[in-house]
Formats: structure tokens, C-alpha cells, sequence
């Protein structure tokens, strides 16, 4: 019987990389122990985060193996494994990267069907790699690359019920759909984890498994705080004040990321460079001024609640 993941803290973890662009594998086994530390329950890996659109399929591999090989069995990792094309060549990657040890292979949503196509055309094709698939268990990620493909709060039931597929991100920004996608896989084995950080308390009051979220590249011992404390009549207080700060700094951590998240890690003492792969807008010393007052700002509010 596949298992579900913990409930708690999952981190879309990013990639470093050397100057001259080459991964730097020490970099991200400091990087797999750091997200450990602050008390991450799961880890992603390879995932948009990771930049993984600019990999190498090799290099998707080795980083997913090298996670793997970190966590050593403290906490189950998982990472993408659909990047386009026929789902037999899709399903041929899924056992590879299943291969490295991962608890779930995570499948893109908007890589299984086009925009124009039907959720029906869908929901086929995802059975289709259930079943060139045997023993592998999924996960399932709204990503917004190459366009955000939502699953329906039905579909993910029908998929939650075949006892294959276990995780879900979502990023529907929508509260309502988020508790319907909670409802529907309600007995399964199987977890919503949360991206959008403007509902976060909500979400996991709600009964959310947990939060998948890009705060986590940033401050990822607040995120942890929340996840272990919103349900705690004693902590409301400061889950208001965290659920605040969430909200209040979504422009600057979306901005040149993840650049900008490499940059706070260098501001917290972490050695990483600030090399991306990806092509995002410049972390600019005016960007770089409010990653600052961001860093002073988290380091304020995680003292007043004693938060390591």
C-alpha cells in the first residue's frame, strides 16, 4: 500500500549552481540539510523551483538522486517526472526518476494536455500512465509552465481513489477550490499542499496537508511555525501576524526568483551563488534593497515569536 506524505512543510527546493553554470552538487546537499534543519516534512525536488525546464534530463536525475541520497530516509522526497510529449516516452522518464528513490513522481499538469484540450483528454491520458506506470505513485502539480492547468475537485477524487496518486500542489489561488479538492479525496491516501500563501492559515485550517510554497526558498522555519501552530488557540496572535507578513511581502519574493531567494539565503550566512539558469527579470540593487528590509522584517517578526 503506497503512504502519504507527512503532513507539514514540503519545499519546492532550488537548484545552486557554480559561476560557470555548472551545478554545484556540494551546494545542494548544504542546501537538502538546511531545509531538514528548519524542519521540512517532505522535499521536492526538480521542480520549477529547481529550474528544472533548464536541465539536462541527466541532470534532472542527478539532482533528484542526490536528494535522495541526503535525506537518506529522514523524509520522503518527491519530483517531477512529466516533461512533455507521447505519455509512453513520458512514462519511460517516470520510471527513471522513480528509479532514484523518490516516494512519488510528480506529473505537470499542463504537460499531459494542451490548453485546448478537454479534461476528458486529460483524465485518458493520466490513466494511460497509471497503467504503463505499475508500483509508481504520483503526485500532481498545477504548475504555471508552460501554462496552469487546474484539476477539477472531481478529477482529483477519481485519481486520489485509484490509490496511485498521493500528492497534490495546488496553486488555484482559490480557497473555496482548495477545501472542494479536500472534500473529494477525503479517506484516500492523499494530501492537498498548498502554494499560495494569502490563504496559508486558511488552507491548513481547513485541512490541507500542508504548504508546497516559494516563501520556503526565504524563511522556511516561519512556514514550519505555521504549519505547527495554526490550530493553536495559544499562537493566534501570531499566526495573524505570520498570515499578515505572508501577504504583505508577495511582490518582493515573487520578483527575479529565484534570484532574489538566492540572495536572501546569502544575507542568512548560506553559501550559494546567485547564478540562475532561468531567465528572469535582474535582481537589481534596488531589488536587492528590499530582500533587505524583507530579511530585517522576518527577522523581527520571527524573534517576536520565538522562532529559531
Amino acid at each position: 500500500m503506497q503512504t502519504s506524505l507527512p503532513q507539514g512543510f514540503i519545499p519546492v527546493m532550488l537548484t545552486p549552481f557554480l559561476e560557470n553554470g555548472d551545478i554545484d552538487f556540494d551546494g545542494l546537499t548544504k542546501l537538502t540539510e538546511f531545509y531538514l534543519e528548519a524542519g521540512a516534512a517532505g522535499l521536492f525536488a526538480n521542480c520549477l523551483s529547481s529550474e528544472m525546464f533548464e536541465l539536462s534530463e541527466e541532470e534532472r536525475l542527478a539532482i533528484t538522486k542526490q536528494v535522495v541520497d541526503v535525506a537518506n530516509g529522514r523524509v520522503p522526497v518527491v519530483a517531477t517526472g512529466t516533461f512533455g510529449g507521447p505519455i509512453n516516452e513520458q512514462a519511460e522518464f517516470v520510471k527513471k526518476i522513480y528509479a532514484t528513490g523518490i516516494q512519488a513522481v510528480i506529473v505537470i499538469t499542463s504537460l499531459i494536455a494542451t490548453t485546448e484540450e478537454s479534461d476528458e483528454v486529460f483524465m485518458a491520458r493520466m490513466h494511460e500512465l497509471l497503467s504503463l506506470t505499475p508500483g509508481v505513485s504520483f503526485g500532481l502539480y498545477e504548475c504555471p509552465v508552460p501554462y496552469k492547468r487546474l484539476i477539477t475537485a472531481e478529477n482529483l477524487g477519481e485519481l486520489a481513489a485509484t490509490g496511485r496518486v498521493i500528492y497534490h500542489k495546488d496553486t488555484s489561488l482559490d480557497i473555496e477550490n482548495v477545501k472542494a479538492k479536500i472534500a473529494a479525496t477525503q479517506g484516500r491516501v492523499f494530501g492537498v499542499y498548498d502554494a499560495y500563501m494569502e490563504h496559508a492559515a486558511a488552507s491548513l485550517k481547513a485541512g490541507s496537508a500542508g504548504l508546497s510554497c516559494i516563501q520556503g526558498n526565504f524563511f522556511p522555519e516561519v512556514i514550519v511555525w505555521l504549519c505547527n501552530n495554526y490550530n493553536n488557540p495559544e499562537q493566534q496572535a501570531g499566526i495573524e501576524r505570520v498570515q499578515q507578513l505572508l501577504i504583505d511581502t508577495m511582490p518582493v519574493i515573487h520578483y527575479a526568483y529565484p534570484t532574489v531567494a538566492k540572495y536572501y539565503l546569502q544575507k542568512r550566512g548560506f553559501p550559494i551563488s546567485l547564478y540562475t539558469r532561468r531567465k528572469v527579470e535582474t535582481c537589481t540593487e534596488e531589488v536587492k534593497a528590499e530582500v533587505d528590509e524583507l530579511f530585517e522584517l522576518v527577522s523581527a517578526v520571527s524573534k517576536e515569536l520565538g522562532i529559531a
